[in-house]
């Protein structure tokens, strides 16, 4: 996860201005994607976590490996949003931090996620959490970009509008 750098944006052309706005959008829209499925995941492993501590079992009595009780848990997270507008829904699932997300989740043994001792639990859930503070400090960062780039296109807009440069 890495914003494109953004040069001042009064020296950007229109075209450029509104090229790097697209691609930093873009981006963010991967990286949100990929947040909120960190956070289900985070919910799924937590659930395992306090149904195996509630019972003092070895093993989860609730079978996550069924689509619908996984659909349900998504469901939560990848329909919600923030304060900002709405961007069309597409299949973010190949970017890159979706990508790193199902890395972290595989490398810490997630397709086995009813059979993790609580340790397991903990680090996948440690591993899920700091991928998650990660792309959050990520995104907060690619807003301040994509803001100096909209106030930019909004004052160029306005001074056509009123005829001053």
């Amino acid at each position: 996860m890495s914003a494109v750098d953004v040069p001042d944006p009064t020296s950007l052309s229109l075209e450029e201005l509104r090229r790097l706005r697209g691609e930093l959008q873009h981006e963010d829209d991967a990286v949100s994607y990929a947040r909120r499925v960190a956070q289900a995941r985070l919910d799924l492993v937590m659930q395992v976590r306090e149904q195996r501590a509630a019972t003092g079992s070895t093993s989860a009595e609730t079978d996550w490996s069924d689509p619908d009780r996984l659909r349900d848990v998504l469901a939560q997270h990848l329909t919600g949003g923030d304060a900002r507008p709405p961007r069309p829904t597409t299949d973010l699932s190949d970017e890159a931090p979706a990508h790193e997300l199902e890395e972290i989740c595989a490398s810490h043994g997630i397709a086995r996620l009813g059979e993790l001792t609580l340790d397991e639990l903990d680090a996948l859930a440690d591993a899920i959490r700091d991928f998650e503070r990660r792309a959050s400090s990520d995104r907060r960062a690619r807003f301040d970009r994509l803001d100096a780039l909209t106030t930019e296109l909004v004052r160029r807009y306005r001074a056509s509008q009123t005829g001053t440069a």
